[in-house]
């Protein structure tokens, strides 16, 4: 299994709007970055994605999971891109805040802080496990 990190401004698509999508999930789509639309490929099915709220808050506000695997994107009148879809699994409690990430000196190597207008990146499962535990605290 592999972990990753979706932006998502809020007023576009909130996680709560993710949760209501219910069990079928919805499409993660209307990625136009190279780097970010080659990780959506990368995906896998039960693959598990923080949902990060960009812009607005910017935090982790809970996990979702990839169902179906990459495929064109219908939003993209290209026929370059790609999506996945994803369905809601958890909300987070509290939310991790991107400046109490950046202030673990342990998750200074996520593509969150160094790359941070990526919307779809890699997280490895040492960084996964510290930002879930962060969400108890």
């Amino acid at each position: 299994m592999n972990y990753w990190l979706l932006k998502s401004e809020p007023d576009v698509w909130s996680i709560d709007q993710q949760k209501k999508a219910g069990v079928r999930g919805a499409p993660w789509d209307g990625v136009r970055n190279y780097q970010a639309a080659k990780n959506l490929k990368s995906m896998k099915k039960g693959d598990l994605c923080f949902f990060y709220h960009s812009n607005i808050g910017k935090e982790v506000v809970g996990i979702v999971k990839v169902i179906k695997e990459s495929y064109l994107d219908k939003t993209d009148k290209t026929g370059k891109f790609v999506a996945v879809t994803v369905q809601f699994k958890s909300k987070f409690l509290k939310p991790v805040a991107l400046e109490n990430i950046k202030k673990n000196k342990d998750l200074s190597q996520l593509a969150l802080i160094k790359q941070s207008r990526l919307s779809v990146m890699p997280v490895d499962y040492k960084s996964w496990k510290i930002i879930n535990n962060m969400s108890r605290i």
